[in-house]
């Protein structure tokens, strides 16, 4: 019995707490709405002042944006009248192919990767390969489906560079390390660490300006410099063909000046001349006949008689 009116009494208590809460909800609504507009307002000018102060930066950024166009534009107006003036001969427009690495072929002596792409495909020796962040090596063989390229860190790989900051000229000389070592800088050079080493453009290898990597160490006079390529993952690399006959002429003895690429085609990893028909044998002059002959002869015979009536002439003086 007493559970029973236990029971009851907290049945009428809920239905009495729950009838309460009906009877407040309207007025809790009245007092809650309110608070939750001045909570709105509040943040509405909030943003608001964000959205000036955002508004602000991006004024000033546009106009800072639109006086380095005007000023490009001088400088591109400025740099066309420079180049008729001079009569610049533009450099060949870079025509490329991209193509995944299929393997990795280096070694203890030679740092190098092949990659899915040859002859078939447009590439030639001599091409500078290239990732999303700078020069990565150049094609050395080339093949009729894969050709193998060399990179920067290989023993074997010398590159014309120029430090950016000071314009001095070296040599980017791998040895095997993922450090390759500037060469032949003046003894009075400045260099930094973070100075940026591009291409040169020297030797006609690869066009000047191309991002090669960033001075990391000077050690007792030897300046190493790290890659901007990461050699280590690398996974696609894109081929870029300069027109540029600097490695051919060295490899094949050919005169830049008289340089054709038409006359050029890659067979079996290497770059040779194509082959030119071989010139018509000239006909052997006709066999003079006899009449010609005796005639010839006659006049032979007639100038000796003359020259030696001269000198006879000449002694009897």
């Amino acid at each position: 019995m007493t559970l029973l009116v236990g029971k009851a009494d907290t049945v009428v208590v809920s239905r009495a707490r729950m009838a309460m809460i009906d009877l407040l909800a309207p007025v809790l609504e009245a007092v809650s709405t309110p608070i939750q507009t001045v909570q709105r307002v509040a943040s509405d000018v909030t943003d608001y002042v964000r959205l000036a102060d955002e508004n602000r930066a991006l004024k000033q950024q546009n106009e800072t944006l639109l006086e380095w166009q005007r000023v490009a534009r001088e400088l591109q107006v400025q740099n066309d009248s420079l180049r008729n003036l001079l009569h610049f001969v533009p450099q060949p427009k870079a025509t490329y192919i991209s193509a995944p690495i299929i393997a990795d072929s280096s070694s203890g002596f030679i740092r190098s990767v092949v990659i899915l792409a040859g002859m078939r495909d447009g590439v030639t020796k001599g091409q500078a390969a290239m990732t999303g962040k700078g020069l990565a090596g150049r094609v050395l063989e080339v093949g009729y489906r894969a050709s193998r390229v060399l990179l920067l860190t290989d023993i074997n790989a010398r590159i014309p560079v120029i430090i950016d900051r000071t314009r001095d000229q070296a040599v980017l000389a791998g040895d095997n390390s993922p450090r390759p070592e500037l060469h032949y800088l003046p003894r009075d050079v400045d260099i930094k660490i973070g100075d940026q080493v591009v291409t040169s453009g020297a030797g006609g290898t690869f066009p000047a300006g191309l991002p090669v990597g960033s001075v990391e160490a000077i050690v007792d006079g030897h300046i190493r410099v790290r890659p901007f390529a990461d050699l280590a993952r690398l996974e696609y690399l894109r081929l870029v063909n300069y027109a540029l006959p600097g490695i051919l002429s060295d490899d094949l003895g050919i005169d830049p000046a008289g340089y054709d690429p038409t006359r050029f085609s890659a067979i079996d990893g290497i770059l040779s001349p194509t082959t030119t028909p071989a010139p018509k044998e000239t006909q052997p002059a006709p066999k003079a006949t006899k009449p010609a002959k005796k005639a010839a002869e006659g006049t032979s015979t007639k100038a000796k008689a003359q020259k030696k009536s001269t000198q006879g002439t000449a002694n009897s003086e």
